[in-house]
């Protein structure tokens, strides 16, 4: 199997109510790059908020006591900032050494509710995550696969940390047309064993690869990646890559 990652240049900035597929899907023409059946679009998390209009301007949010006292034990800290974090948030995991953990409305555990302020914000906008990732990304796989006549797949991606790991790494936070997860449990490994807990984090890969393309100084905010075996589907959801809390051990 050979699989290819390809950058999709010329992307605009993008504002608020922007047709984001129509955009990306000219992008795309523009690129000569095509789209074959199963390719797999991905696209940064920050261009699908912003055409969603999930900004907020820190001017007019009013700080929480909890915010500031949060804020206050980090210096530089925006208690406003902070305060958009506590409402995206369902559960704080730790707050230590400037760092705020939460587990956020959609589910995911993340630093800062995935509140962020880089590469193309203007100053004080902050951007959210998407309300609904996984419908966001099956309203772009539905208008890219009318526009192109072929079945395929978006995945959706944010950089995260890892724990016990240095460094982030781009994964998905939405996902459509494809199964997130490969379960290859019940196969034989090389040997004829029985596997009994392998899933894979297919399109957790998918999305660490187009990062390699998608740099944050690139200006380059989607990708096609080619060649990769999925399941494809309507039921494929990044939401299904979140662990149930009866099988996290360190919860």
């Amino acid at each position: 199997m050979t699989v290819a990652v390809i950058p999709i240049p010329g992307l605009p900035m993008i504002e608020p109510g922007a047709p984001l597929a129509t955009l990306l899907a000219d992008a795309i023409d523009d690129a000569r790059v095509g789209v074959k059946a199963q390719d797999v679009v991905v696209v940064c998390q920050k261009v699908v908020s912003k055409a969603e209009g999930a900004v907020v301007r820190l001017s007019d949010v009013t700080p929480s006591e909890l915010a500031e006292r949060l804020a206050a034990q980090t210096e530089g800290k925006d208690a406003r900032a902070v305060e958009v974090v506590l409402r995206q948030t369902k559960r704080v995991v730790r707050n230590d050494r400037g760092h705020l953990i939460v587990e956020t409305k959609h589910g995911w555990v993340c630093a800062n509710a995935g509140v962020d302020e880089s590469n193309g914000i203007a100053d004080g906008i902050v951007t959210l995550l998407p309300d609904d990732a996984d419908a966001s990304a099956e309203r772009l796989r539905g208008s890219l696969a009318d526009r192109f006549g072929v079945s395929l797949a978006v995945v959706i991606t944010d950089t995260f940390g890892r724990p016990w790991r240095e460094g982030l790494v781009e994964v998905a936070i939405g996902c459509a047309g494809m199964e997130p997860l490969l379960d290859l449990r019940g196969r034989a490994d090389l040997q004829g064993r029985t596997l009994h807990h392998t899933v894979v984090a297919l399109a957790d890969e998918v999305a660490a690869a187009a990062g390699l393309v998608m740099e944050k100084d690139s200006r380059v905010a989607a990708a096609i990646v080619r060649g990769i075996r999925y399941t494809p589907g309507a039921t494929g959801a990044a939401a299904g890559l979140v662990r149930r809390s009866e099988f996290d051990l360190f919860r």
